[in-house]
């Protein structure tokens, strides 16, 4: 039978939300795909607690949250690494934690990267829209609780705490730096861009601004002048898509970005280093190659 957990947030950390895979299928109506941005790191925490791939986590950026667990748990922090106590002792990340009753779980200083994600062994007891938990900037309301706050109670049904799994770490750990090399293809309007645009985009690093969140990174870097006319029809877009902006600088387009847009397409990152992209915040610097 389910022991039914309840997990207090006594702080809620910087931005910590509620994430699962996203919501595929739905871009044609508008609604962007979602779901945690370092996918792997995210399925990694679910397996070390024996949880399904596709059960939701917490995606914690920058700061972490402080939790109360009411009953025991097995949990797993994956991605960015935190120093993370639990009743005041050091734990470790990448691997299964079991915790017992009236635990209180605290997230102290990020080493490196910037996302870490909390998987807790057990159903999570929480309402979707459109077949996923994870919050829309647009329409917060269509998914309560999934903004964490101060004082928001979640509940779990925690029915596999002798249920671990394992995860080849040597493998799997996040590549987390502040200076990366990302691999791009060519974007539909690539060949629209000057050339003098191009040799800067693959010829220097680009920093993340402080215009840094989930919809999107825009990056230092003025690769046009104002005065060039770049803008178009508005047209599809993806995660990983690199637009160039009326202001001359590279935008790059994350999970809750919109679905269509209406400037040029240079590049798309490819689907492997999407995940790299997750851990990277404002300040650290991006080198693109063209794959």
């Amino acid at each position: 039978m389910a022991n039914e957990l309840t997990l207090t947030f006594l702080k809620p950390g910087l931005q910590t939300t509620l994430q699962d895979k996203g919501r595929i299928g739905y871009q044609y109506l508008g609604v962007p795909v979602g779901g945690a941005l370092d996918s792997t790191s995210y399925k990694m925490a679910n397996q070390l607690v024996g949880n399904e791939e596709s059960v939701p986590v917490l995606e914690i950026t920058m700061t972490g949250p402080e939790i109360l667990f009411d009953s025991e748990a097995l949990i797993a922090i994956t991605g960015a690494p935190f120093e993370l106590y639990c009743d005041d002792k050091l734990i470790e990340n990448n691997t299964a934690v079991y915790l017992k009753s009236g635990s209180i779980l605290k997230f102290g200083k990020l080493k490196s990267g910037c996302r870490a994600y909390l998987a807790v062994a057990g159903e999570w007891k929480a309402k979707k829209w459109k077949g996923s938990v994870s919050p829309l900037l647009q329409a917060p309301e269509a998914t309560p609780n999934s903004f964490i706050q101060k004082g928001i109670k979640l509940k779990i049904d925690s029915a596999y705490l002798n249920k671990t799994g394992s995860w080849d770490k040597n493998k799997c750990t996040p590549i987390l730096a502040n200076k990366i090399r990302l691999r791009v293809t060519s974007g539909p309007e690539f060949e629209n861009i000057s050339r003098e645009a191009i040799a800067k985009f693959f010829g220097q690093g680009h920093k993340i601004s402080q215009d840094a969140n989930r919809m999107g990174y825009r990056l230092t870097t003025e690769l046009t002048s104002k005065q060039d006319d770049l803008e178009m029809i508005s047209s599809g877009i993806i995660p990983g898509t690199i637009q160039i902006t009326g202001s001359g600088q590279p935008i790059i387009l994350l999970k809750d970005a919109q679905t269509t847009g209406g400037y040029p397409r240079i590049a798309n990152i490819i689907n492997e280093d999407l995940d790299q992209l997750a851990q990277l915040k404002p300040g650290d610097e991006i080198w693109f190659s063209l794959k």
